[in-house]
């Protein structure tokens, strides 16, 4: 028997989950959850899959829209990229230091 799951986004919960058995691996489901496009807008949208009546978060997923939002990861993501760099040369100049 499938277990009573449920989708939750901003604590309201979704309809149309489906929990279905894998076929040959006893114990393992596989969830399938339609997003309505009504939830979704600009920025991060978290969703939360718990067990029905509980609080416990068992799963979560997130979706990530818009072009700005974009943008911000992207020069996230470089400025990451030149951390790292000179993360990476200031440990080869001490190693060399360090080493003779």
């Amino acid at each position: 028997m499938a277990p009573p799951l449920e989708v939750r986004h901003l604590e309201q919960v979704l309809p149309g989950m489906t929990v279905t058995e894998v076929p040959g691996r006893a114990g393992n489901w596989l969830v399938r959850v339609p997003i309505p496009p009504e939830v979704l807008s600009e920025g991060v949208q978290t969703f939360i899959i718990r067990e029905q009546g509980k609080d416990e978060t068992l799963a979560h997923f997130t979706v990530v829209t818009g072009v700005a939002l974009e943008d911000d990861l992207r020069a996230e993501i470089d400025l990451l990229r030149a951390e790292l760099d000179l993360l990476k040369r200031a440990f080869r100049r001490h190693c060399v230091e360090t080493m003779g």
